[in-house]
C-alpha cells in the first residue's frame, strides 16, 4: 500500500501527489520521492533523468516554458515558500489543448505531476522560493518554446501579488494564438 495519495491535477492527466509527513516533537519527515511509491500509486513507470532547482523572489514568474520534438514530464514541488503553478495542455490530440489552470504549491502540500505535452510556469507568492522538479527528459535548446505567461486568452487569473517580474525571453514571448499548430508532444 503506498504512502502517497492522488487526486486529479489543475487539468486532466495532471496529479496532485501528497506524500506522507511524518511529524514529532523533533520536526519532520517525508519521503519526498520514490519511484516504487510513485508507480504503485499512479500507475506510471517513468525516469526522471535530471532534477532542477531554483529559488526566485517575490514577484517572479517564470515560464511558461515546454520542449517540442522531446517534451518533458515534471515533478514540481516546492522546498520553502509559496507559487502559483500553472500548466497549459498543448497536446495535441486532447479535449483541453489550449487550457490553461493554476493551483497554490506550497512545501507541505502536495508535488504536482506534470506529463508532457504541457507549457509550465508558476509566480512566487511568498518573499523567495524554492521550487524543485525531476524531468523525463534532457534539456534541448534547440526544443524549448516560451510562451507570453499574461496572455489573457489563456484565461489565467494570476494572483494579484502587486508588481510580476519577468525575464527579457519570457516578457518577449509570442501569446498561444500566434504559434498556430504548437504541439509539444
Amino acid at each position: 500500500m503506498s504512502d502517497l495519495r492522488v487526486e486529479a491535477g489543475p487539468l486532466p492527466g495532471t496529479l496532485l501527489l501528497q506524500p506522507t509527513i511524518h511529524r514529532d516533537e523533533r520536526g519532520d519527515f517525508q519521503e519526498s520521492f520514490s519511484a516504487r511509491e510513485f508507480r504503485a500509486a499512479t500507475g506510471l513507470d517513468l525516469t526522471f533523468v535530471q532534477d532542477n532547482a531554483v529559488r526566485s523572489v517575490r514577484g517572479v514568474l517564470r515560464g511558461l516554458h515546454l520542449q517540442v520534438g522531446t517534451p518533458q514530464g515534471k515533478l514540481v514541488r516546492v522546498v520553502s515558500g509559496a507559487v502559483f503553478d500553472v500548466v497549459l495542455d498543448l497536446r495535441g490530440a486532447s479535449p483541453t489543448y489550449g487550457q490553461a489552470r493554476g493551483c497554490t504549491l506550497v512545501p507541505d502540500g502536495p508535488q504536482l505531476w506534470i506529463p508532457p505535452g504541457f507549457a509550465h510556469g508558476y509566480l512566487v507568492l511568498s518573499d523567495r522560493a524554492e521550487v524543485a522538479y525531476k524531468v523525463t527528459a534532457y534539456r534541448d535548446a534547440t526544443a524549448e518554446r516560451v510562451l507570453q505567461p499574461l496572455d489573457p486568452a489563456l484565461g489565467v487569473v494570476w494572483p494579484d501579488i502587486g508588481a510580476v517580474r519577468l525575464a527579457p525571453r519570457d516578457a518577449a514571448a509570442p501569446r498561444l494564438a500566434d504559434c498556430p499548430g504548437l504541439i509539444a508532444d
